[in-house]
């Protein structure tokens, strides 16, 4: 049943009604029930948010134990610095200049990188993928792999209990935002191991499971595969190869770019994409909502990122479930200049509450909160 009470638009994010603010109250990260309440002032014109509630900023460029490419640079997993877990997810972020000398396989989760800067090859059961700034390469939970980097690489990894797929697209279609041809999968010919000479010598799986790193030896390169089918396999697609949905009426929800999806949490992909200049009543920013169901994530890769202030590429931005946000002071009005957005970020919404690791706290901003605020 659909309510209206009170002085409101008939429709959403268009002609919101003079002296108010509108806010999206909505269930299941934007996939579910919702309402809109108009506000004759912004719900983040806050002047006090408790610590334990409070949106959190992080330069992740600035996190203490970033490997800067000395010494030990090549240990994939020493220069994954943890920022952000729960129960069902865990994000960290690496930078990484030389050839892994041992395998990984994450029993735990799927992982996804992104990879915010840098060139190089994937190597993994399924043979060899190479991947540059702007890719997503997704491993399903068990696959053995390990990376070597043409130069210094930075990676975001979402670790993820529940399997990561692609959502459905309805009646968008099986090709919107991007066709599924796009999706690049490894090549075993260009496996080290399947090389017509190769140098054979002891290596080393690392394993990762219930939170412990195991260890296995094999007096060969592991990564040997020499052939494969299904529908089960690494997958490389690049943020270029992504095709926003648009309205030029109408602001989008974030659930419209959803790029990976799993049983608890959402990744989205913020792109380049015309603003909404077919109504000039229609708003241009996102639209104020309450975090319900979902803690939202959003990594700034980079451009103009025009609804936050400070905001450089290379952080992250933590908004709790609980309290509300939306476009900064300014943003509005800056925004009706504005004909397109010149951002690439990435949004992670997890359905259990996150916490920031200890390893992560020094790199904060801690005075993020106060950004809404009126000076």
């Amino acid at each position: 049943m659909h309510y209206t009470r009170g002085r409101i638009t008939r429709q959403a994010h268009v002609d919101i009604p003079s002296g108010t603010v509108e806010e999206e109250f909505g269930r299941g990260g934007f996939f579910g029930r919702s309402a809109h309440l108009y506000r004759s002032a912004p719900p983040v014109n806050w002047t006090e948010v408790s610590p334990g509630l409070r949106p959190r900023a992080l330069n992740l460029r600035e996190l203490p134990k970033l490997d800067t490419g000395e010494g030990r640079a090549e240990e994939w997993l020493e220069s994954r610095i943890p920022v952000l877990r729960n129960a069902d997810a865990r994000i960290a972020f690496s930078r990484l200049s030389g050839s892994m000398q041992h395998c990984f396989r994450n029993a735990d989760a799927d992982e996804l990188l992104f990879v915010h800067g840098g060139r190089g090859t994937l190597l993994s059961d399924f043979g060899a993928l190479d991947y540059e700034t702007g890719d997503y390469l997704l491993l399903p939970r068990g696959t053995t792999y390990r990376l070597d980097p043409k130069d210094l690489t930075h990676c975001l990894v979402l670790e993820s209990r529940g399997e990561l797929r692609v959502p459905e697209r309805g009646i968008l279609g099986h090709h919107a935002l991007f066709d599924p041809a796009l999706i690049d999968v490894p090549d075993p010919e260009r496996l080290p191991a399947n090389a017509s000479q190769v140098e054979t010598h002891d290596w080393d799986v690392v394993v990762q499971r219930g939170g412990e790193l195991h260890r296995i030896r094999y007096p060969f390169d592991p990564l040997n595969t020499v052939g494969w089918k299904g529908d089960l396999s690494v997958w490389r697609i690049n943020v270029k190869d992504i095709r926003p949905v648009l309205s030029d009426r109408y602001h989008l929800p974030p659930s419209a770019h959803a790029t990976f999806i799993s049983d608890s949490l959402v990744v989205c992909s913020f792109l380049p994409r015309p603003l909404e200049v077919g109504d000039p009543n229609a708003l241009r920013v996102p639209f104020y909502h309450a975090n319900i169901d979902y803690d939202e994530v959003l990594f700034y890769h980079s451009g103009d990122f025009f609804s936050r202030q400070g905001i450089s590429p290379g952080m992250l931005t933590f908004h709790p479930q609980g309290i509300h946000h939306g476009p900064q002071p300014g943003a509005i009005k800056a925004s009706e200049a504005k004909t397109r957005t010149d951002e690439v970020a990435v949004m992670i919404d997890t359905l259990r509450p996150l916490q920031v690791c200890e390893e992560a706290r020094d790199a904060e901003r801690v005075d993020y909160w106060k950004s809404w605020m009126t000076p």
